[in-house]
């Protein structure tokens, strides 16, 4: 993909689409500083030409790249380390800790600044 500034919507787009191509390229490589590049430029868009985009509800987000991943709920257990409080999390029966954000967040490559925005749980 020819880099340049995004001023589109369909240049977006395909941005977009191209990250997603690119997405878990090997470090060191030419597609790793063509994703960052990428990156850089995608943002530039958003808080500048797109305006700036709400943060997502942090269980939406888990949710999502969960799915995003073909993660199961075991599978986030085996992260969190318990699979009822995974289970509690996602059904916003608890609200999750410092310690389980920071794990979640490596683990999924979710920023943590995005897991500790408040979000409604059912306590």
């Amino acid at each position: 993909m020819k880099l340049k500034l995004i001023k589109t919507k369909n240049e977006y787009q395909k941005a977009l689409a191209r990250l997603d191509e690119i997405f878990h390229a090997k470090k060191g490589s030419n597609e790793q500083e063509e994703l960052e590049i990428l990156v850089l430029l995608i943002q530039k868009y958003e808080n500048e030409i797109a305006g700036e985009f709400p943060d997502p509800d942090p269980i939406e987000a888990i949710k999502f790249k969960m799915d995003q991943m073909n993660l199961t709920q075991k599978d986030l257990a085996e992260v969190i380390g318990l699979k009822s409080r995974a289970s509690e999390i996602l059904s916003r029966k608890r609200p999750m800790s410092i310690n389980i954000i920071r794990k979640i967040s490596q683990a999924l490559a979710i920023p943590a600044d995005i897991l500790i925005q408040p979000y409604e749980t059912a306590i």
